[in-house]
């Protein structure tokens, strides 16, 4: 597809600043802490990843595998996954655990954007 932005991103410790803390200062930045082994992470990851193309750049979504960053997994207390957290302007401003459906990720979205 010509002119198709991926607003999907796989993020490591050593990319999160710049990435997720930077970039949020410029577009939202929807991270989704999730594990190959989580059921839920394997159907709320498809859901987040349709409503990042639908929303065609009116956010970033960042994608952090636990097992493979455990160091942000301890700095941002994620204890159960997955576990989605908005960054904006290099914070937090609103989170949510669990695999929801797609609507009320929407609604979710839509109050916090």
């Amino acid at each position: 597809m010509e002119g198709f932005v991926v607003h999907v991103k796989d993020v490591s410790e050593s990319e999160f600043q710049k990435e997720v803390i930077e970039k949020s200062n410029e577009v939202p930045v929807l991270v989704d802490f999730w594990a190959e082994w989580c059921s839920p992470c394997k159907i709320l990851g498809p859901v987040l990843e349709r409503i990042a193309a639908d929303y065609k750049g009116r956010f970033i979504l960042a994608k952090v595998n636990v097992e493979e960053n455990p160091k942000l997994s301890a700095r941002y207390s994620v204890m159960s996954i997955p576990v989605v957290k908005l960054f904006k302007g290099g914070e937090i401003v609103n989170e949510f655990v669990g695999a929801i459906p797609a609507d009320a990720v929407r609604e979710w979205l839509e109050d916090s954007l």
